[in-house]
């Protein structure tokens, strides 16, 4: 697994994601296409990517498995009370006894959407089916991030 970011300095994060993507493939990208549920893939490679950008940072990740990243900068904003229906009852117990909530929650927010980018169902129907946890290794803090990756 190969991870890049940058800061977006007002440019375009969806260009600025795929240039990254362009990096860290090594050249000009084959053709990119959705599944029906909008995940992007490459049409004629084996490799999988997952893009993801807060308001300041794009973040890449190009994997040989499937593959999902997720960002959200640590001073966001969230409402505490989306805790009750995105949190697994696991989860909430975690959540419950953080000495930082907010930061808890955007802790398992980004692995939930990380999760849901690698699957390609995305959080529509499990949001509070998962079970992470506040010390998974794949949730970091990069740059004033969080930031997971989650492969197959």
């Amino acid at each position: 697994m190969k991870l890049l970011y940058e800061k977006l300095n007002g440019a375009d994060a969806h260009q600025a994601g795929l240039a990254l993507l362009e990096k860290l493939y090594g050249g000009p990208l084959p053709e990119i296409c959705r599944t029906q549920l909008g995940k992007p893939y490459f049409a004629d490679s084996t490799l999988h990517f997952s893009i993801s950008h807060t308001p300041g940072y794009v973040f890449v990740a190009l994997s040989e498995r499937p593959i999902g990243i997720d960002a959200e900068e640590m001073d966001r904003d969230i409402k505490l009370s989306l805790a009750k229906k995105i949190l697994s009852p696991n989860e909430l117990a975690q959540f419950e006894k953080a000495q930082d909530k907010r930061l808890a929650l955007l802790k398992f927010w980004v692995l939930k959407e990380a999760a849901g980018k690698c699957s390609g169902q995305g959080l529509q129907l499990w949001p509070n089916h998962t079970d992470f946890s506040l010390s998974d290794p794949r949730a970091q803090e990069i740059a004033g991030c969080f930031v997971a990756v989650i492969e197959e």
